[in-house]
């Protein structure tokens, strides 16, 4: 039995006490498996550190890489050396096919986007149409006032699109009164203002990767039609597709 009651014992799980009351504000105790978590990343860090001293002490002065040829630095800022080279696909039609379609859901997107932000119109342009107030006799044109007739502010009526009437401005003008609401409204403007320059970026990224297919099916064309190759004029970059000249053929 006595053997039995020193085999529980040595069973017993170790408790290492908490934090007393009087040391509360110190925080947490530290435990030994929080010591040995950062112990064992502290000795990681000064392996790492041994290593990259070690090479850096046998490193060769001498010693020549790819990498330095391909890079450069200018004014104390590094660059890498990208050389502009043309777009090389396998499935042009299938690639052509859906850079298309992304294209115009982008250009969707940024149309709904410059809605939404007033850019599609701007006060310093001159209305395309002409909004004709009609009354009943002369004598009521003379005295009729614009601005009661449509129900807005006066310095709105030069405005084609987002006229709003009396009763939104006095909430307007409340809604702005409150420094969040102003807030929310300025973060969100900003936000949706970033979301179109990116789109916009995008989507002028898939306009030259379709002009690039474009040509190059063009090429598949006269290659399976087996006539004149065309001439390379100008070579294509990263920022445009390539300009070929096409010989002129007499149809029959």
């Amino acid at each position: 039995m006595s053997s039995l009651r020193n085999a529980v014992k040595t069973q017993r799980e170790h408790r290492e006490r908490h934090q007393p009351q009087s040391r509360q504000h110190l925080g947490a105790l530290e435990k030994k498996k929080d010591y040995k978590k950062r112990a064992k990343d502290q000795n990681q860090k000064k392996e790492v550190l041994k290593l990259l001293t070690k090479k850096a002490l046998n490193k060769n002065p001498d010693e020549f890489h790819y990498h330095m040829v391909n890079s450069e630095l200018r004014d104390g800022v590094h660059y890498e050396r990208v050389k502009d080279e043309e777009l090389a696909v396998g499935h042009v039609r299938q690639d052509l096919t859906y850079v298309t379609h992304r294209r115009a859901i982008e250009r969707k997107k940024i149309e709904k986007l410059k809605a939404q932000l007033h850019l599609l119109e701007t006060d310093s342009e001159k209305p395309k149409n002409s909004h004709i107030l009609f009354v009943d006799d002369e004598k009521e044109a003379k005295k009729a006032n614009p601005a009661k007739l449509l129900d807005t502010h006066p310095s709105l009526l030069n405005r084609t699109f987002n006229r709003l009437r009396t009763s939104q401005l006095s909430s307007l003008s409340r809604e702005l009164n409150d420094p969040e609401i102003l807030k929310n409204v300025t973060i969100s403007k900003g936000k949706a203002y970033k979301e179109l320059a990116k789109r916009i970026e995008r989507e002028d990224k898939l306009r030259i990767m379709q002009e690039k297919l474009e040509v190059r099916q063009q090429l598949m064309k006269n290659k399976e039609k087996e006539g004149k190759p065309p001439k390379l004029v100008v070579e294509g970059t990263s920022t445009s597709a390539p300009v070929y000249k096409w010989p002129q053929e007499r149809q029959k």
